[in-house]
């Protein structure tokens, strides 16, 4: 009686080429290049007339490869946040490691406000300023993630801002003064030119002397 192998056949390799792992986008690739080239440019011509062509010379790359790293323009724009969003985190988070035990509240707060210009104006940050002018483009879910970066980021201004109001030197009411100190440095992101006027060590002291009359 003959017998038959059965042969089984390859399984059809989809067209194009693969998109790559989460482990090979991290490893030897141009990804970290793309989010800080769209960052720039996100910033500097806006999001929507920002080409991935432009994305793509930026980095160094042929026009269609920044889509080997992300689905779409809009992701890139995600990942620009989130990633701003986090290094901001980390970088408050070692600036207020590095601070004195013990410090009383006004201090502390000199602290987180000169970190904040840092994280504004500073070097390579154009990540957040992309995040306070782009967030229509981005989906609902995507803001609902950058909102709670953000909430984490600003969680440690709270105890401080309320030191300083028990201690009588903050007026007003805790949250409002947040909202309203936040809106105050942000906006400096539009004006600031740091080839000119103050240094950010003087912007601090100034917004000291705003927000609780300690400019000295």
């Amino acid at each position: 009686m003959d017998t038959q192998v059965a042969v089984i056949a390859p399984p059809k390799r989809p067209r194009g080429r693969p998109r790559k792992t989460l482990g090979e986008r991290d490893d030897g690739n141009r990804r970290r290049e793309l989010i800080l080239g769209a960052a720039r440019l996100f910033r500097r011509k806006g999001f929507a007339a920002t080409s991935t062509r432009d994305i793509a010379a930026a980095a160094g790359m042929q026009s269609g490869s920044p889509f080997y790293h992300f689905k779409s323009k809009q992701s890139l724009l995600f990942a620009v946040m989130e990633e701003g969003m986090q290094s901001a985190i980390a970088q408050q988070q070692r600036a207020l490691d590095a601070s004195p035990a013990g410090l009383r509240p006004a201090d502390r707060l000199r602290v987180l406000v000169r970190n904040h210009f840092d994280v504004l104006l500073g070097p390579g940050s154009d990540f957040i300023p992309v995040m306070l002018y782009e967030a229509r483009s981005i989906t609902p879910r995507q803001r609902a993630v950058i909102a709670e970066l953000q909430s984490t980021y600003e969680a440690a201004w709270t105890p401080v801002l309320a030191a300083l109001q028990s201690e009588g030197r903050l007026k007003a009411e805790v949250k409002l003064a947040r909202l309203l100190i936040f809106g105050a440095l942000n906006w400096s992101a539009q004006w600031y030119d740091r080839r000119k006027g103050a240094t950010l060590d003087q912007l601090t002291q100034a917004a000291m002397g705003l927000f609780i009359g300690e400019a000295g």
